[in-house]
C-alpha cells in the first residue's frame, strides 16, 4: 500500500529545492507519495521578518545550502531572478509579486493534476540549478510542466482563471502547515507528525517504515 505524506514547499526556499532530488531518490526506492503543500516565502508569510533577522543568518544559509549542494552533487546557484522581489539590503520586500505567485500557483494547479512533485522537482531545478537565465521568462515553466507530464496551455488557463481559488489554496496550506507544528520549509508530515528540513529525511523514513513502508 502506498504511504503518502505532506510536503510544505516554497519554490524560493534552497533548502526545498535541495530536498527534492532526494525525495525523488526516496519515490523511486519506495512506495510513497508526497502530496505538494505549496506555501508563500518566509519573506511574505512574516512581513518584516528580513528586517529583524538576525545578520549571521544570511551568509550561514549560503554557506550551508552550498555545502549540501556539493555533498549532494545536486547543481545550484541563487536564482537569477531572485523569485522574490526585495532589496537585500534593507530587507524591504515588495508588494507586488508577479514571479513567486505565479510559479506558486502553477504548483497548486499542478498538484490538483496529481503532478504536484513531479512539477516541483522540474521547476524549482529551472530557477536554483544555474543552468538557466531568466527563469520566470520565455517557455521555461511550461517546458518544466510539460517535462511533468502535464498539459502547459491548461496550467495556465488555471492559473489565469483561478488565480482567487489558487491563492486561496496556498493561504489554507499555510494555515495547515502551522497546525501541523511548524513554519518552516521544507516540511513533511507524516500521519500529523512534523519532520523539518531535508536533513530529515531519514527520519521520515524511519518513521514510515515503521508503518509499513515497503521497498518497490
Amino acid at each position: 500500500m502506498t504511504l503518502s505524506f505532506d510536503f510544505y514547499f516554497s519554490f524560493r526556499s534552497p533548502y526545498s529545492y535541495l530536498a527534492t532530488p532526494q525525495v525523488e531518490e526516496l519515490i523511486a526506492r519506495y512506495d510513497l507519495a508526497p502530496r505538494m503543500r505549496i506555501v508563500t516565502p518566509i519573506a511574505i508569510r512574516i512581513p518584516g521578518f528580513f528586517k529583524s533577522v538576525n545578520p549571521l543568518w544570511p551568509p550561514y544559509l549560503l554557506r550551508d545550502t552550498f555545502r549540501i549542494s556539493q555533498m549532494h552533487n545536486i547543481p545550484y546557484r541563487w536564482p537569477r531572478p531572485d523569485p522574490i522581489i526585495m532589496d537585500i539590503g534593507s530587507g524591504e520586500v515588495a508588494a507586488d509579486q508577479p514571479y513567486i505567485h505565479n510559479v506558486s500557483r502553477m504548483g497548486v494547479a499542478a498538484e490538483r493534476e496529481g503532478k504536484g512533485f513531479a512539477f516541483a522537482r522540474r521547476a524549482s531545478h529551472a530557477i536554483w540549478s544555474g543552468e538557466v537565465e531568466n527563469w520566470h521568462e520565455g517557455d521555461h515553466l511550461a517546458r518544466a510542466a510539460a517535462d511533468a507530464g502535464l498539459n502547459p496551455e491548461k496550467i495556465a488557463a488555471t492559473v489565469r482563471d483561478e488565480a482567487g481559488a489558487l491563492a486561496a489554496e496556498i493561504d489554507r496550506n499555510i494555515a495547515d502547515q502551522k497546525t501541523a507544528g511548524h513554519w518552516g520549509v521544507p516540511l513533511f508530515v507524516f500521519e500529523h507528525e512534523p519532520f523539518f528540513g531535508q536533513d530529515r529525511l531519514d527520519h521520515l523514513l524511519w518513521r514510515m517504515k515503521q508503518a509499513g513502508l515497503k521497498e518497490r
